[in-house]
């Protein structure tokens, strides 16, 4: 913040500098006149089109290209003092200060103090400012890929009333449109009613449709998976919640957001399942979450061994792998009932 008021201070100060310029002592003319001419025009142009920039893709390019045109500007040598003192001079000195202060203030400093935030706050502030012009474009177009720009915008600046107004008229041009049925049905499933109550049993069931829905049409966008897995969690069906949230992980390996459920869930079956508590603290670490092999141990899913070569393996272990005879019997049961059915649904 303090950065961005001192580099608005330097601004504002070379704006005055511009208008005081025209009523300074003369020099001989200017060598570089044209260059500086044809580089400020440059600049004026390049201002006009961010102040009116439709097409956010552009912007880098634009911004970097005003950036080289004020480096090559500073490049010049000072132009020659002026003498005339003419108060024509000096208002177009003034209106161009106006313009430097008010680009300053609308481009490079927003963008400075964006720096400032981490990735996914600075996405969320672009979203926000980007949504009077989204909804206004949707609402004069009035097609799916200016509603969708606005839902997804309104999305990820938790604008969520907004979101449900911009998916639900894409679902009007088009009710297969998988992002638009995926998010409302996750807004729909999550977000609490005006008296804070969660979603009815009725709403539920819809929302729970919707997301299966998107999932089916797009089983290969992870969002699909991702909010597929959250709504089979919310049901308690926890298996096919594992499932959907490790394709979420396949499909977007750099993704974290299901990390949290996905512990939570394998958690939530070791105290149902007494084979899987004694699996997850004795065998994950080599073998594991799952049992289709980790850093050290092989596949357990692919494993060849009868019941009675598994527990030999274990009892005794083999090669690398430790021996564990102190296993309560109980406990060596379990574990190999959870084994044979790993075999049995294979890698």
């Amino acid at each position: 913040m303090i950065l961005s008021v001192v580099l608005l201070a330097l601004v504002v100060l070379a704006s005055l500098a511009l208008v005081l310029e025209p009523l300074r002592a003369s020099a001989p003319a200017d060598p570089d006149a044209a260059e500086r001419t044809r580089l400020e025009a440059e600049q004026d142009r390049l201002y006009g089109e961010l102040a009116t920039l439709e097409d956010e893709a552009r912007r880098p390019d634009l911004e970097r290209r005003a950036a080289l045109t004020l480096r090559a500007l500073d490049a010049l040598p000072p132009a020659p003092r002026s003498g005339r003192r003419t108060r024509p001079m000096a208002l177009a000195g003034a209106v161009l200060a106006a313009l430097v202060t008010v680009a300053g203030a609308l481009t490079f400093v927003p963008r400075w103090q964006l720096a400032s935030l981490s990735a996914g706050e600075a996405q969320k502030v672009r979203n926000v400012l980007s949504l009077p012009e989204l909804r206004r474009q949707a609402e004069a177009k009035r097609d799916q890929t200016a509603y969708l720009a606005w839902g997804k915008a309104a999305f990820g600046a938790e604008q969520y009333d907004q979101a449900v107004q911009a998916y639900g008229n894409a679902l009007k041009l088009d009710a297969r449109q998988p992002e638009a049925l995926r998010r409302l049905g996750i807004l729909l499933l999550t977000r609490p009613d005006q008296g804070g109550r969660s979603a009815k049993p009725e709403d539920a069931q819809q929302a729970f449709l919707l997301i299966r829905t998107a999932a089916q049409l797009a089983p290969n966008e992870a969002e699909s998976q991702l909010l597929l897995g959250f709504a089979l969690a919310r049901f308690g069906q926890d298996k096919d919640a594992l499932t959907a949230l490790e394709r979420y992980r396949t499909l977007d390996p750099q993704g974290r957001d299901a990390d949290e459920m996905i512990t939570a869930l394998r958690a939530r079956q070791n105290e149902d399942d007494p084979g899987l508590r004694v699996y997850a603290a004795s065998c994950a670490s080599c073998h594991g979450p799952e049992g289709a092999g980790g850093a050290v141990g092989p596949s357990l899913r692919a494993s060849t061994l009868t019941r009675a070569g598994l527990q030999n393996v274990i009892v005794l272990g083999h090669g690398a792998m430790p021996a564990f005879p102190n296993l309560k019997p109980t406990e060596l049961k379990a574990l190999l009932d959870v084994l044979e059915r790993w075999q049995k649904e294979g890698p």
